[in-house]
């Protein structure tokens, strides 16, 4: 079993707990099983976090990370609010870690999250959604020249290292106020954006490399974390 800040791989009854909640997602199934998830699963969940909230800090300067499980933390809560949902399912079948900068809230502004699941991992690294104000200045910055050109070179970077996905389109049409036939029309039809990476096989959950696949993923997808975090109140406050 991982001590905190040495990640050893997450040990495969952890995982395989995840996979038996999906099938047994109630509350008198986790209760009896709560010790796996607590001496298993979540032991290895921190070392993760510090393991590779360490390695990030020196490559977005202001990144954090938090090993507390309460919430406040760096790990989502297993436990779902259901209260506005239709779907009631009490907990989630999935690990979920957030890194965010210095200043900010866990879930504002850009970041790197990872969903850990027994089918593998996915790292996203940008900014899910854009809050009005942000919105507002990414569409600015998306019209301006210089910043715009900069967007579209920090996208081709990420897409030649490998990373095909680019998540955020949201609207069918441009914004009013801009031009529909803009050379970059495309981008102002986001309401956020994040890159994907493709999914890490499940079998390397298991091994201490998958925090170096989720830092050389992290890597490949700078150029456009550098750029969110240019835009006004994006770095670290």
């Amino acid at each position: 079993m991982a001590e905190e800040g040495v990640f050893s791989g997450f040990p495969p009854a952890g995982i395989q707990f995840l996979a038996d909640l999906a099938d047994n997602n109630d509350r008198a199934w986790f209760g009896s099983h709560k010790a796996v998830y607590e001496g298993q699963l979540l032991p290895a969940a921190k070392a993760f976090v510090a393991t590779l909230g360490e390695q990030l800090a020196a490559l977005v300067p202001g990144i954090q990370y938090d090993t507390r499980t309460n919430g406040s933390g760096s790990l989502m809560r297993i436990y779902r609010d259901t209260r506005f949902s239709a779907d009631k399912s009490p907990y989630r079948t999935s690990l979920g870690v957030t890194f965010w900068m210095a200043g900010r809230k866990k879930m504002e502004g850009a970041g790197i999250f990872v969903r850990i699941a027994p089918a593998g991992a996915e790292l996203y690294s940008g900014e899910y959604q854009f809050s009005p104000a942000a919105l507002a200045d990414y569409r600015a910055a998306v019209a301006d020249e210089k910043q715009g050109a900069a967007l579209v070179t920090a996208l081709a970077a990420v897409r030649a290292a490998g990373i095909s996905e680019i998540g955020g389109e949201h609207y069918k049409r441009v914004p009013r106020g801009y031009d529909p036939a803009h050379d970059r029309a495309d981008l102002l039809r986001y309401n956020g954006l994040y890159a994907v990476s493709p999914l890490i096989p499940p079998e390397l959950l298991v091994q201490p490399a998958l925090v170096t696949v989720c830092f050389d993923y992290c890597r490949r997808m700078a150029p456009l974390m550098n750029w969110l975090l240019a835009l006004p109140g994006r770095g670290a406050a």
